[in-house]
């Protein structure tokens, strides 16, 4: 059989970036500035010839498995195989790929696992219920599932030759890192790469509809593909304009529906990033080294400060190295309009000079978008996963008008704070004090604001019906409640009981506000001498759960949000006018109690 190697044919060109770069004129800058470091961290270490993939078929107690399904699946992984190498090639790192094992027929070596139960028993939500019915087997043959990268096809796919129609019912996901992971795939009768030409014949698949046999293997070889991806550490991104008109579709974008589409003459295939090939430049099963594979990388991003361009930005900064600490040899940045599940964020990247500094030129904006922007340290022993999480210190907000310009004061804001955070993430306590009275001084007004409220010990205000009448109007957190209630942590006011301490939600910050974890209850006496009641709510930036907000007044409900998830932001404005006791209710909404942040939001009374 002869394989086509996808992308060596791929010409480099197109139109030039922000940066005055095309996409290889970028990789001859950048690549050997990156391999140098990786060099010489690996140098003098012994490779680790056991880092391969694991492949594992998996079939219900009443099916066999499908047909020649150890040739086509030979075929399959090793036409990725190559692919790998080749993007790899193209990316200047030379042919690193993924490591398979082979028996001495020359074909795959498979796990064959003979489920328990019959097909009607799994639904594609099952990949963990199916992962565990694998682990018997590979113990059996040595390999520790949580210390290895894992593929499992799952024979749960449908095909009726008579009616040319194809159905699955197959968990299809992945996810890891560079010290493991696990792929789930579908496999099928028709999945081989030897179809990956064809123009005919034709078939209905149940999702993808009428299409031909060859964009069949384009969706579920490339599938296959895109979701190794997955279980090797990278995350979804799409590709830059520049990307596109050079290369084609982002491997990790949606260029797990464009593989090998080329072949047919239907347009660019698919590619891997710079951002993604610098991931896996690093990995253990790429390098063959394993040195430090179990440290985690612990840097700092300093001096950072976001510059506005024509519709791009730059985001400039210096990487602080811990003792111990694997070197760094790429910062990247993904750009994220807001939804998508992050096939739409762009990427840019940057190698940090021989002090630390780098500077990630941020193109590619979609107009009239709020999105995200999150900087990833990757390190040389495979580690990028140290700064990723709920609590990502270097994650930013901003958003994009509809002539393409970016919109950055929240992110210029949230640089204001990193100080702050920084101290607190180290527990200085006297480096939290001193980096807030300086943003107090600071020229930004809404800065200095939140700076002076977290810098305060005490409530600025009594309780609201002990206010002096020449006071007008309060912000509610800065006044004394009559009781406090919260369902995670502590009762707190203006700030977040986290190592970010902004109130921040639906990709805004807030100046003032209230903490209230569901179940939440807080009370406030008015003495009837208010008149509104004004502000928003909404659950943390981070958070992923589920609350209803309430409020009542004396006894009666004023408002109510309804059902509020992430992302959401609620406003009330309400008359409180004779009204004694006010109530600030965050009820779970009936489900788990779960990243139930809830936020009362700059909730203002005023007469």
């Amino acid at each position: 059989m002869k394989f086509s190697i996808i992308a060596t044919a791929l010409i480099f060109g197109g139109c030039l970036s922000a940066q005055a770069l095309t996409p290889d004129e970028e990789i001859a800058q950048k690549v050997p500035q990156a391999r140098a470091i990786l060099e010489a961290w690996k140098k003098g270490e012994p490779t680790d010839i056991n880092r391969t993939l694991h492949i594992i078929y998996w079939t219900p107690s009443d099916r066999q498995p499908a047909d020649q399904y150890r040739e086509r699946l030979t075929r399959c992984m090793t036409h990725i195989q190559r692919f790998y190498a080749a993007e790899m090639t193209r990316l200047g790192f030379g042919g690193q790929t993924i490591n398979l094992d082979f028996d001495q027929d020359k074909l795959l070596k498979i796990h064959l696992v003979k489920a328990p139960q019959p097909y009607a028993q799994y639904q594609p939500g099952d990949g963990n219920k199916i992962r565990q019915e694998c682990l018997p087997v590979l113990k059996k043959a040595g390999i520790d599932a949580d210390k290895e990268t894992i593929v499992i096809f799952c024979n749960m796919s449908n095909w009726d030759p008579t009616q040319q129609r194809m159905t699955q019912n197959s968990p299809y996901y992945a996810g890891g890192t560079h010290r493991g992971g696990t792929a789930w795939q579908v496999d099928s009768p028709l999945l081989d790469p030897v179809y990956l030409d064809k123009k005919q014949p034709m078939l209905h698949d149940g999702q993808y509809g009428h299409i031909s046999v060859g964009k069949y293997n384009s969706i579920f070889v490339g599938g296959v593909a895109h979701e190794l991806g997955h279980a090797l550490g990278l995350p979804h991104n799409c590709e830059r304009a520049d990307e596109r008109a050079a290369l084609g579709i982002a491997l990790m974008g949606g260029g797990n529906r464009t593989y090998g589409r080329e072949l047919r003459g239907e347009g660019a295939g698919s590619f891997l990033t710079l951002a993604s090939g610098l991931r896996l430049a690093s990995h253990p099963m790429f390098t063959g080294s394993i040195k430090g594979m179990q440290l985690a990388g612990n840097s700092n991003l300093t001096n950072l400060k976001i510059i506005p361009g024509n519709q791009s930005f730059t985001m400039t900064g210096k990487v602080e190295l811990a003792p111990g600490s694997p070197p760094v040899h790429a910062i990247l940045a993904y750009t994220d309009p807001n939804g998508g599940s992050n096939y739409d964020a762009t990427t840019a990247t940057a190698i940090p000079d021989a002090n630390g500094h780098f500077s990630l030129n941020c193109t590619d904006l979609r107009n009239g978008h709020p999105a995200s922007l999150r900087l990833i340290v990757l390190y040389a022993n495979g580690d990028a996963t140290s700064h990723v999480g709920t609590f990502s210190p270097y994650t930013y907000f901003y958003s994009v008008g509809r002539d393409g310009q970016p919109e950055l004061s929240d992110i210029d804001l949230t640089l204001l704070f990193d100080p702050c955070c920084q101290a607190i993430r180290k527990a200085d306590h006297q480096g939290v004090t001193e980096a807030l009275q300086a943003v107090a001084q600071s020229q930004n007004p809404k800065a200095a604001e939140i700076a002076k409220r977290l810098l305060r010990q005490a409530p600025l205000h009594p309780s609201p019906d002990q206010v002096a009448p020449t006071i007008t109007s309060i912000a509610i957190g800065d006044a004394t409640p009559t009781t406090a209630e919260v369902g995670y942590g502590k009762p707190t006011y203006n700030r977040l009981p986290a190592r970010d301490p902004l109130l921040r939600a639906g990709d805004h910050i807030f100046t003032s506000g209230i903490y209230a974890h569901a179940p939440a209850k807080h009370t406030y006496q008015l003495g009837g001498h208010w008149k509104k009641l004004t502000g928003s709510c909404g659950l943390a930036q981070h958070a992923d759960g589920s609350v209803v907000f309430i409020i009542k007044a004396d006894g009666q409900q004023l408002w109510s949000s309804g059902h509020a998830k992430t992302g959401q932001i609620h406003r009330f404005n309400l008359d409180v006018t004779g009204k004694q006791n006010l109530e600030f209710i965050v009820d779970d909404n009936n489900d788990s109690t779960r990243s139930d942040w809830g936020l009362w939001l700059d909730p203002t009374l005023s007469r």
